[in-house]
């Protein structure tokens, strides 16, 4: 029986990513979008065009009634999800001096109560089924911290910690939590930076070169499989060496 997967912000870089993957290796596949719906849109019949099963879905994850409905809707059309993949956020630059009470709680609401909600709403049913996969999106700014960044490293800091916690909730329930921390990683989030900016950071690169969201991906994959069901509470870099 093909498992499902919810994928949160999925329209565009990481997710989307993620959602051709998993589709390939045969999940039935949630896309949450909340602003990208065209992009998601073009996504779905991609991957139905390829032979995969996929469906979109309206929500902003950082809102409970929204997430209420979202589960209802994907439960009633592909099942509930026995994989959750809180990958929704943002990323601003701005010196901590300049960063608003407004920009701190809208980080902190897309980034990481989005990740609350979503758990609190599809866990019952995984700890009903004794099984279930669990991957939060951290960042390496989260590990490690990035300047201009204060906002978006503390909110990325906090998946970590809260999915070490709740890791050590599950596990007994069959139910593995794990985080990915992405280094610099050739998506939207990152057209931010100019091309000055990218070239110094790629020299701090061990390997050498910017990760894509496919590096991501197949970490997610690994995660969400059989053969990683003795990993848990854990955050893997996927960072090239940063």
């Amino acid at each position: 029986m093909k498992k499902t997967v919810l994928i949160t912000g999925a329209g565009r870089g990481i997710g989307a990513a993620c959602a051709e993957l998993f589709a390939k290796h045969n999940y039935k596949v949630a896309i949450n979008y909340f602003k990208s719906e065209l992009k998601a849109k073009q996504l779905s019949n991609t991957i139905n065009k390829n032979g995969g099963c996929c469906e979109i879905f309206y929500a902003d994850v950082s809102n409970p009634k929204d997430v209420k409905k979202m589960h209802e809707e994907i439960k009633s059309k592909l099942g509930n999800p026995e994989v959750l993949i809180n990958n929704a956020g943002i990323a601003q630059q701005k010196l901590f001096t300049d960063i608003t009470l407004d920009d701190w709680e809208k980080m902190i609401n897309t980034n990481t109560k989005s990740v609350f909600l979503c758990c609190k709403e599809f866990l019952p049913y995984m700890i009903h089924e004794k099984k279930g996969k669990i991957i939060n999106i951290s960042s390496i700014w989260g590990v490690i911290g990035g300047s201009c960044e204060v906002h978006y490293s503390a909110s990325k800091a906090a998946i970590i910690g809260f999915s070490k916690a709740l890791a050590k909730e599950m596990a007994l329930s069959g139910i593995t939590v794990n985080c990915i921390a992405p280094g610099v990683i050739d998506t939207d989030m990152n057209s931010m930076h100019n091309k000055q900016t990218m070239d110094i950071l790629k020299q701090e690169i061990a390997c050498g070169k910017i990760g894509s969201a496919q590096d991501v991906a197949h970490t997610a994959l690994f995660l969400a499989s059989d053969e990683a069901s003795y990993i848990t509470g854990q955050v893997i870099n996927v960072d090239g060496g940063f």
